[in-house]
């Protein structure tokens, strides 16, 4: 599954089948399904990565990082710190 390549809608905001999440532009993985839940953003939303480097992270302000693949430094959002569904967890 593609991950992050925004054409006007997000197709797997809603999708929970068993998967692993990759970067649109090199195909790194990044998230696995596993790590998804619900949230009412219009983006997918993981607590986690896949590996200690799927992602490349840089402050962005308080509590939001700027996210990019850790392969190839394609943009991916934001990690949301403790904004995850548990006490502690992020969000991305």
């Amino acid at each position: 599954m593609s991950f992050c390549a925004f054409l006007g809608g997000e197709p797997f905001q809603a999708h929970f089948e068993p998967g692993i999440y990759v970067c649109s532009k090199c195909g790194y993985e990044l998230f696995s399904s596993r790590a998804k839940y619900q949230h009412s953003s219009p983006w997918p939303a993981f607590t986690e990565t896949i590996h200690a480097n799927s992602v490349a992270k840089q402050e962005e302000r308080p509590g939001a990082l700027k996210v990019s693949c850790g392969k190839c430094g394609n943009g991916l959002g934001h990690e949301f710190l403790n904004d995850g569904p548990k006490r502690g967890q992020s969000r991305f």
